[in-house]
Protein backbone atom coordinates (compact mmCIF):
# COMPACT_ATOMS: atom_id res chain seq x y z
CA UNK A 1 0.00 0.00 0.00
CA UNK A 2 1.49 3.64 -1.00
CA UNK A 3 2.63 5.45 2.23
CA UNK A 4 0.37 7.92 3.04
CA UNK A 5 3.59 10.66 2.77
CA UNK A 6 4.23 9.01 -1.04
CA UNK A 7 0.43 9.83 -1.40
CA UNK A 8 0.16 13.38 0.15
CA UNK A 9 3.40 14.45 -1.39
CA UNK A 10 4.76 13.10 -5.44
CA UNK A 11 7.75 13.61 -6.57
CA UNK A 12 7.79 14.81 -9.88
CA UNK A 13 8.02 11.71 -12.55
CA UNK A 14 10.71 13.18 -15.04
CA UNK A 15 14.36 13.99 -14.12
CA UNK A 16 15.54 17.11 -13.26
CA UNK A 17 18.34 17.48 -15.67
CA UNK A 18 19.78 20.94 -15.15
CA UNK A 19 23.39 22.36 -16.61
CA UNK A 20 23.52 25.26 -14.56
CA UNK A 21 20.97 26.88 -12.62
CA UNK A 22 17.88 28.31 -14.62
CA UNK A 23 14.63 31.27 -14.48
CA UNK A 24 13.19 27.74 -15.29
CA UNK A 25 13.32 26.32 -12.12
CA UNK A 26 10.32 26.52 -9.95
CA UNK A 27 10.63 27.16 -6.21
CA UNK A 28 9.61 24.25 -4.29
CA UNK A 29 7.14 24.53 -1.54
CA UNK A 30 8.66 24.22 2.31
CA UNK A 31 7.23 21.30 4.53
CA UNK A 32 8.03 19.10 7.12
CA UNK A 33 7.66 15.49 8.03
CA UNK A 34 6.23 14.46 11.54
CA UNK A 35 6.60 11.24 12.89
CA UNK A 36 6.57 8.21 9.93
CA UNK A 37 4.93 9.92 7.29
CA UNK A 38 2.98 13.37 7.64
CA UNK A 39 3.80 16.09 5.71
CA UNK A 40 2.52 19.62 6.79
CA UNK A 41 2.02 22.30 5.03
CA UNK A 42 4.34 25.73 5.62
CA UNK A 43 0.97 27.21 6.29
CA UNK A 44 0.14 24.89 8.85
CA UNK A 45 -0.09 26.25 12.81
CA UNK A 46 3.00 27.42 14.67
CA UNK A 47 2.70 24.51 17.37
CA UNK A 48 2.97 21.99 14.15
CA UNK A 49 6.11 23.86 13.19
CA UNK A 50 7.64 23.60 16.72
CA UNK A 51 7.27 19.88 16.55
CA UNK A 52 8.60 19.01 13.62
CA UNK A 53 11.33 16.54 13.29
CA UNK A 54 12.57 17.21 10.09
CA UNK A 55 12.27 20.81 8.30
CA UNK A 56 13.92 22.74 5.68
CA UNK A 57 13.05 26.20 5.91
CA UNK A 58 16.41 28.89 5.51
CA UNK A 59 13.87 31.79 4.91
CA UNK A 60 13.17 32.54 8.24
CA UNK A 61 16.09 32.14 10.32
CA UNK A 62 16.15 31.76 14.24
CA UNK A 63 20.04 33.35 14.80
CA UNK A 64 21.10 36.57 14.00
CA UNK A 65 23.52 36.66 10.65
CA UNK A 66 26.95 36.68 11.42
CA UNK A 67 29.65 39.77 10.58
CA UNK A 68 28.90 41.28 7.27
CA UNK A 69 31.94 40.36 4.41
CA UNK A 70 33.39 43.53 3.34
CA UNK A 71 34.92 41.49 0.85
CA UNK A 72 33.04 42.42 -3.51
CA UNK A 73 33.45 38.66 -3.38
CA UNK A 74 30.58 37.75 -1.47
CA UNK A 75 27.17 36.43 -2.44
CA UNK A 76 24.67 38.42 -4.00
CA UNK A 77 21.02 38.54 -1.95
CA UNK A 78 19.78 37.16 -4.96
CA UNK A 79 22.08 34.25 -5.16
CA UNK A 80 22.05 33.49 -1.47
CA UNK A 81 17.73 33.25 -1.76
CA UNK A 82 18.58 30.65 -4.48
CA UNK A 83 20.58 28.83 -2.40
CA UNK A 84 18.30 28.69 0.38
CA UNK A 85 15.42 27.75 -2.40
CA UNK A 86 16.68 25.48 -4.85
CA UNK A 87 19.47 24.01 -2.11
CA UNK A 88 22.50 25.10 -4.66
CA UNK A 89 23.68 27.53 -6.57
CA UNK A 90 26.49 27.91 -9.48
CA UNK A 91 28.30 31.22 -9.78
CA UNK A 92 30.24 31.93 -12.74
CA UNK A 93 33.16 34.14 -13.69
CA UNK A 94 35.24 33.43 -10.12
CA UNK A 95 38.61 34.96 -10.52
CA UNK A 96 40.33 32.54 -8.60
CA UNK A 97 40.24 30.07 -5.37
CA UNK A 98 40.81 32.98 -3.33
CA UNK A 99 37.58 34.65 -4.53
CA UNK A 100 35.65 31.24 -4.00
CA UNK A 101 37.07 31.37 -0.69
CA UNK A 102 35.48 34.79 -0.33
CA UNK A 103 32.05 33.97 -1.70
CA UNK A 104 31.67 30.75 0.39
CA UNK A 105 33.43 32.75 3.38
CA UNK A 106 30.26 34.92 2.95
CA UNK A 107 27.88 33.10 3.76
CA UNK A 108 29.87 30.97 7.06
CA UNK A 109 32.79 30.45 8.63
CA UNK A 110 35.20 28.35 6.23
CA UNK A 111 36.27 25.01 7.41
CA UNK A 112 39.95 24.20 7.13
CA UNK A 113 39.88 21.25 5.53
CA UNK A 114 39.81 22.25 2.03
CA UNK A 115 40.73 19.34 -0.69
CA UNK A 116 41.45 19.17 -4.42
CA UNK A 117 39.60 16.59 -5.95
CA UNK A 118 40.72 14.14 -8.71
CA UNK A 119 37.61 11.62 -8.85
CA UNK A 120 38.44 8.82 -10.95
CA UNK A 121 36.23 6.24 -8.78
CA UNK A 122 32.24 6.64 -8.74
CA UNK A 123 31.45 8.28 -5.60
CA UNK A 124 27.69 7.50 -4.40
CA UNK A 125 25.03 9.26 -2.85
CA UNK A 126 26.32 10.71 0.58
CA UNK A 127 26.56 13.71 2.63
CA UNK A 128 30.15 15.26 3.05
CA UNK A 129 31.40 14.46 6.91
CA UNK A 130 28.21 13.27 8.19
CA UNK A 131 30.63 11.64 11.26
CA UNK A 132 31.79 15.82 12.46
CA UNK A 133 29.54 16.86 15.44
CA UNK A 134 28.73 19.71 13.61
CA UNK A 135 28.55 18.81 9.77
CA UNK A 136 29.58 21.53 6.86
CA UNK A 137 26.68 23.88 6.30
CA UNK A 138 27.49 24.57 2.89
CA UNK A 139 30.31 22.63 0.60
CA UNK A 140 31.22 24.18 -2.44
CA UNK A 141 33.46 22.99 -5.67
CA UNK A 142 35.45 25.31 -7.36
CA UNK A 143 36.41 24.59 -10.69
CA UNK A 144 39.81 25.15 -12.32
CA UNK A 145 39.30 23.10 -15.35
CA UNK A 146 36.43 20.91 -16.41
CA UNK A 147 36.25 17.26 -17.35
CA UNK A 148 36.99 17.58 -21.21
CA UNK A 149 36.27 14.07 -22.14
CA UNK A 150 32.65 13.44 -21.84
CA UNK A 151 30.44 16.18 -19.51
CA UNK A 152 32.03 15.80 -16.01
CA UNK A 153 29.13 16.37 -13.36
CA UNK A 154 27.96 16.48 -9.95
CA UNK A 155 24.69 15.16 -8.93
CA UNK A 156 22.63 16.58 -6.03
CA UNK A 157 19.41 15.43 -4.73
CA UNK A 158 16.97 17.55 -2.16
CA UNK A 159 15.92 15.60 0.50
CA UNK A 160 12.58 16.94 0.11
CA UNK A 161 12.51 14.46 -3.54
CA UNK A 162 13.54 11.87 -1.69
CA UNK A 163 11.59 11.90 1.22
CA UNK A 164 8.25 12.16 -1.02
CA UNK A 165 9.65 8.82 -2.37
CA UNK A 166 10.17 6.55 0.57
CA UNK A 167 8.01 4.52 2.33
CA UNK A 168 6.72 5.03 5.96
CA UNK A 169 9.22 2.09 6.95
CA UNK A 170 11.94 3.52 4.86
CA UNK A 171 11.36 6.84 6.56
CA UNK A 172 11.34 5.54 9.82
CA UNK A 173 14.71 4.02 9.81
CA UNK A 174 16.11 7.46 8.33
CA UNK A 175 14.17 9.54 11.57
CA UNK A 176 14.09 6.87 14.18
CA UNK A 177 16.85 4.57 14.38
CA UNK A 178 20.61 5.98 15.37
CA UNK A 179 23.89 4.90 13.84
CA UNK A 180 27.42 5.93 14.16
CA UNK A 181 29.01 8.26 11.57
CA UNK A 182 32.82 7.80 12.23
CA UNK A 183 34.60 10.99 12.10
CA UNK A 184 37.00 13.46 14.26
CA UNK A 185 36.52 12.75 18.42
CA UNK A 186 35.12 9.33 17.67
CA UNK A 187 32.76 10.77 15.31
CA UNK A 188 28.74 10.88 16.03
CA UNK A 189 25.81 8.58 17.07
CA UNK A 190 22.69 10.45 15.61
CA UNK A 191 19.85 9.38 13.48
CA UNK A 192 20.00 9.91 9.03
CA UNK A 193 17.45 13.00 9.46
CA UNK A 194 17.44 15.19 13.03
CA UNK A 195 16.69 18.69 14.02
CA UNK A 196 19.77 20.45 15.40
CA UNK A 197 19.31 22.87 18.87
CA UNK A 198 17.74 25.53 16.88
CA UNK A 199 15.30 23.05 15.00
CA UNK A 200 17.20 23.41 11.84
CA UNK A 201 16.57 20.24 9.52
CA UNK A 202 20.32 17.72 9.60
CA UNK A 203 20.64 15.31 7.32
CA UNK A 204 23.78 12.34 7.22
CA UNK A 205 23.91 9.99 4.46
CA UNK A 206 26.59 7.54 3.64
CA UNK A 207 25.94 4.79 0.44
CA UNK A 208 29.39 3.53 1.19
CA UNK A 209 29.05 3.33 5.42
CA UNK A 210 25.48 1.66 4.89
CA UNK A 211 26.94 -1.20 2.13
CA UNK A 212 30.56 -1.43 3.45
CA UNK A 213 31.61 -5.34 3.15
CA UNK A 214 33.54 -4.82 6.52
CA UNK A 215 30.52 -3.60 8.74
CA UNK A 216 27.36 -2.36 7.85
CA UNK A 217 26.15 -0.13 10.83
CA UNK A 218 21.99 -0.74 10.54
CA UNK A 219 22.25 -4.49 9.40
CA UNK A 220 20.50 -6.02 6.29
CA UNK A 221 17.95 -2.99 6.69
CA UNK A 222 20.50 -0.64 6.33
CA UNK A 223 21.99 -2.03 3.63
CA UNK A 224 18.28 -2.41 1.33
CA UNK A 225 17.59 1.50 2.59
CA UNK A 226 20.87 2.48 0.90
CA UNK A 227 20.32 0.90 -2.36
CA UNK A 228 16.75 2.25 -2.91
CA UNK A 229 18.29 5.45 -1.80
CA UNK A 230 20.87 4.92 -4.43
CA UNK A 231 17.46 4.11 -6.94
CA UNK A 232 15.88 7.07 -6.31
CA UNK A 233 19.13 9.39 -6.34
CA UNK A 234 19.52 8.12 -10.31
CA UNK A 235 16.31 8.74 -11.03
CA UNK A 236 15.32 12.36 -9.45
CA UNK A 237 19.04 14.08 -8.98
CA UNK A 238 19.62 17.38 -10.72
CA UNK A 239 22.89 17.02 -12.41
CA UNK A 240 25.13 20.26 -12.99
CA UNK A 241 28.30 21.03 -14.72
CA UNK A 242 30.65 23.42 -13.64
CA UNK A 243 32.62 25.42 -16.17
CA UNK A 244 35.78 27.08 -16.02
CA UNK A 245 36.11 29.48 -13.07
CA UNK A 246 32.77 28.57 -11.84
CA UNK A 247 31.78 28.08 -8.27
CA UNK A 248 29.30 25.53 -7.17
CA UNK A 249 27.22 25.92 -3.76
CA UNK A 250 24.94 23.12 -2.18
CA UNK A 251 23.40 23.05 1.31
CA UNK A 252 25.18 19.73 2.65
CA UNK A 253 22.68 19.26 5.49
CA UNK A 254 19.74 19.28 3.19
CA UNK A 255 20.95 17.78 -0.02
CA UNK A 256 22.86 14.32 -0.98
CA UNK A 257 25.21 14.89 -3.75
CA UNK A 258 27.59 11.87 -5.89
CA UNK A 259 30.08 11.95 -8.16
CA UNK A 260 30.61 9.85 -11.82
CA UNK A 261 33.67 7.99 -12.23
CA UNK A 262 36.83 10.30 -14.48
CA UNK A 263 39.61 9.25 -15.62
CA UNK A 264 40.35 12.51 -17.41
CA UNK A 265 43.33 13.73 -15.17
CA UNK A 266 43.27 17.12 -16.52
CA UNK A 267 39.81 18.40 -14.38
CA UNK A 268 40.67 20.14 -11.65
CA UNK A 269 38.67 21.23 -8.33
CA UNK A 270 38.95 22.55 -5.25
CA UNK A 271 36.14 21.12 -2.21
CA UNK A 272 35.74 24.17 0.23
CA UNK A 273 33.27 23.42 2.96
CA UNK A 274 31.51 26.19 5.24
CA UNK A 275 29.37 26.53 8.30
CA UNK A 276 26.36 29.06 8.25
CA UNK A 277 25.97 32.07 9.70
CA UNK A 278 22.14 31.36 10.73
CA UNK A 279 22.53 27.73 11.87
CA UNK A 280 24.58 26.26 14.92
Amino acid sequence: MESRLAAILKPPSDRDDLFMTGPNEQQQAIWYVHGLAEVLACSGSQDQVDDAIVRFDRFRPTRAPGPLNASPNALSLTARRRLDQWGYVVIDDVENLTAAEELVGSVGELINDQSNSQVTDTIWAHTEAPGRNLSPAYVALFCHRRRRRGAGHTDLLDMRKLVGALGADELALMTDVEMHFPGPDGGVHTTMLSTDADGNSVTRFSYDLLTAADGQPLGEAGRRLAHRINDVFRELSTRVVIPDGSLLIWDNQRMLHALPGNHDRTRRLTELRSTDWRRS
